[in-house]
């Protein structure tokens, strides 16, 4: 296949990108460049393009000119995926058994930037309603029950900036777009320790949402119960509740989030 002029060879970087990685994480020291293309068998100039390209991600620093050692943006990623492994692991349990009281579907949430990822669920065809957020799937925070959750952890200016970058834009006639409403609705987040979405993401859809604590009672991800509109039941925010204690606890958290 005739390849388009100008276009990038993706994978030759990819795996030149992978190789240098790999040399820097043998290394505890910051390592020269010279020796970086010796050990990869890239040309200098090969792997000092491709290493500043990572310097700016912020997978590799420099801690001097002509040296290099891996970044702290690999340890945020890295310490990012034990999270919802660790989470994942705890949840998954008290998820589906929290699913066989309500027959409707289980979220389980984390925070990445201004959005939440659904990175674990448990349902079933009995609830009646169609899964349009797989595993894997994001949407904003102001807009879902979870993402409430972590903007109400936020303190103001957070929450201020959050606002102004995001526009506050909504999916349906109930959403907040309002910084004022926004903000009256998360000091009730706080009041009662949980969360809701009335139709705010998708209309026909409520959820309740509430979270999950570390050890150190960081909020790490949220549990939540979504339903047609007309079948969520206030009855299950007590389970719901003590379901995501449960999780909480499994994780090292003890006492009130």
């Amino acid at each position: 296949m005739k390849r388009t002029e100008g276009q990038a060879p993706t994978i030759q970087v990819m795996e030149r990108m992978f190789s240098l990685l790999n040399v820097l994480a043998v290394h505890p020291d910051p390592v020269s460049l010279k020796h970086i293309s010796e050990q990869t068998g890239l040309h200098p100039s090969t792997a000092h393009r491709i290493l500043n390209d990572l310097a700016i991600g912020r997978f590799v620093d420099r801690p001097e000119a002509g040296s290099y050692r891996l970044g702290m943006r690999l340890l945020e990623l890295g310490n990012l995926v034990k999270a919802r492994l660790d989470v994942r692991e705890a949840a998954i349990a008290p998820m589906r058994e929290l699913h066989k009281l309500t027959h409707q579907p289980v979220n389980l949430s984390m925070r990445q930037g201004d959005e939440i990822v659904y990175i674990e669920r448990t349902y079933s065809e009995r609830s009646g309603m169609q899964v349009v957020r797989a595993v894997g799937g994001r949407a904003p925070l102001h807009l879902t029950s979870v993402g409430k959750l972590f903007l109400a952890h936020d303190d103001a200016q957070r929450v201020r900036a959050y606002a102004a970058r995001t526009g506050l834009a909504g999916h349906t006639r109930n959403s907040i777009t309002e910084l004022p409403a926004l903000e009256r609705e998360l000091a009730k987040v706080l009041q009662y320790g949980s969360a809701r979405d009335n139709e705010e993401l998708e209309l026909g859809v409520r959820c309740m949402a509430a979270g999950i604590f570390d050890d150190q009672n960081k909020l790490i991800a949220g549990l939540s119960i979504s339903a047609p509109a007309d079948r969520l039941e206030d009855s299950w925010m007590d389970r719901l509740k003590a379901t995501a204690s449960q999780i909480s606890a499994a994780l090292g958290h003890h006492g009130k989030p």
